[in-house]
This record gives C-alpha cells, structure tokens and sequence, in this order.
C-alpha cells in the first residue's frame, strides 16, 4: 500500500463548526437628569454613612491621640513658667476658653493619662476629659466634675466603672499634685455620699454607661483628695448660669448652622456633578467631583458628630 492510499483510508476530520456571530451588546436608554441625580444621591448617601462610621470608629482616635499632644505641649509650659490656670481665669484674668488645658489625670491602673479641658461640651469632650465650670478644680475645697466620653474620641473613661472602692489616682494642676481615693461608683437612683465636710476635696468623675456607643445613663465615679485641699479659685460660671450643652449626656445644638452649611455644599456639589456628567461624561466628572464629594461627606459627618451626647 502506497503513502498516498495510506492518507486515503485515514478518517476525514468533520468539517470545523462555523463561527456565531458576535452578541450584540444590550443598548440601554441614557439616563434621564433626575435618574442621574437620583442615583447620585443614593451613591452620595452611602459615602456619607461610610465616612460618618470610619470618622467615629477610626478617625475620631487618631483625632483625639493629635489634641492630646497638643494639649499636654501647652500645658507643660504653662505649669514650666507658674502660669497654668487655678480659677476660671487665665493668668492675665482673663475667661478660659472653651478647651483651655487645667489638669493631667492620671490613673495608671486604666492606663489613663489625659489632660483635662476646661468646658463639658461636644466639642470639647473630642479632645479628651473636659471639667465642668460651674466646679472648682480638681485638688481644690469643695467637689469637681470632670466628664470623659467612653467609646468615640480615645474613649478615655471607657473602663472607669471597674475601678474599685480604696484604690487612688493622680490629678495634677497648677497647685500642685493631689491624690485622690476611689469611694465607689454610683448610678442614678443610687444613694449619694456624704457630702464633703468644710476644707475637703471632692471629685466625681463623670461617663456613660451601657453598650459602647449606646449609652443608657450616665455613671458617677466618687473621690477624695487624701492630702489637704487646695485654696478654691474664682468662678463666674454657676449651677443657673452653665450652658445646657455642657451637661452629662446633652447635645451641643449651637453648631447646627454649620450642618446646614455642609449639606448645602453637599448638595449644589451634587447638583453640579449631573451637570457635569451630562457635558463631560462620567469619566472627568469621577476625577474632578469624588474628591469633592468626599471632603463634602467628611464635613457633614464631622457636624452630626458633634450633635451626638458629649459621654458618647
């Protein structure tokens, strides 16, 4: 048998199958304007609560860790140079501001080691414990309040309530160091101490209790200086007088206008985002709007923050 009639008697392969044709891809209607800012309203809305939730888990620590250094550089000079404050007033006589450094707590226990701002509010609590000025200072005769947020910031009084009776802690001011020892903790409804006898030095310290970021009440960690009282300084701030703001668990509403000013940034950068999609196309409106649109969501997420309870 010759090569030839050896290919001969070889199978034929079958014949290849012919080719489909390519699918045509499915043709859409173009979005309408209000479908386009629809959508972008719903994309915006879910950055928002991104950014709010990444803000207060993540980024409010980070914030906090930053206004502590801060805080503790200026009063570390203060206290180098015999200025820090002891009253209401600065060493010129002028009013404290609103997160004016007056005291480092120390409870090494907890690992606490804050400093502690003048003023109770929302604002002020986000840089760390705040003291409440209607009291005098820590240290000083007679009882102080100092409030600590317990989750968001640093959450610094986050393990307060496991502190037990007879165990002592550090407070530092511009008089000098004081120790002070751990008479309980209380919630509301709970009998009160005694009430300090002349000369004697009080402290409550002041956070929430319940679930992290869910708080039921507010707790009240009770102290006594061991050593003798400080001299009291001067106080113009009173029960009657101190801003609702700056009580436990309050909601500091005097930054509202900001709110409305950062969703109204949001929303005319939203409303000129469609516009630019309809010109442009999404491409160039992602590189020019996104980085708006987020610094818009960070704004607005940072004022609604704000508008939590300052124990938060």
């Amino acid at each position: 048998m010759t090569l030839f009639d050896q290919r001969a008697a070889r199978p034929q392969l079958p014949p290849p199958p012919p080719r489909r044709p390519p699918r045509r891809r499915p043709v859409y209607a173009p979005l309408s304007a209000g479908q386009v800012f629809l959508r972008g309203v719903l994309v915006s809305v879910s950055v928002l609560v991104l950014v709010f939730l990444i803000n207060l888990l993540v980024v409010s620590h980070i914030s906090h860790f930053a206004a502590q250094q801060q805080l503790r550089d200026t009063y570390r000079a203060q206290l180098a140079a015999g200025t820090a404050p002891v009253s209401e007033g600065d060493f010129e006589d002028h009013l404290l501001n609103d997160g004016a450094p007056v005291a480092v707590l120390s409870i090494p226990q907890l690992g606490i080691d804050e400093v502690v701002s003048e003023g109770t509010t929302s604002g002020v609590l986000m840089r760390g414990p705040g003291h409440r000025r209607d009291t005098v200072l820590p240290g000083q005769a007679g009882v102080s309040v100092v409030m600590g947020r317990t989750a968001a910031f640093g959450g610094p009084f986050g393990r307060l309530q496991t502190l037990q009776p007879g165990e002592t802690f550090m407070v530092r001011t511009g008089q000098g160091e004081q120790e002070f020892e751990v008479l309980g903790v209380r919630y509301a409804g709970d009998p009160t101490p005694p009430a300090p006898v002349k000369g004697e030095s009080r402290l409550i310290l002041m956070s929430a209790r319940g679930a992290p970021y869910l708080p039921s009440g507010v707790a009240y960690l009770d102290a006594r200086a061991t050593g003798e009282a400080k001299p009291t300084g001067a106080r113009q701030t009173t029960t009657m007088t101190l801003p609702p703001q700056a009580k436990a668990l309050s909601t500091d509403m005097t930054t509202l206008w900001a709110l409305v000013f950062a969703l109204q940034f949001l929303v005319v950068a939203e409303f000129v985002a469609v516009w630019a999609y309809r010109r442009v196309g999404w491409q160039k409106t992602w590189v020019v709007f996104a980085p708006v649109l987020l610094l818009g969501s960070v704004f607005v997420s940072d004022q609604v923050i704000r508008l939590l309870p300052n124990l938060l």
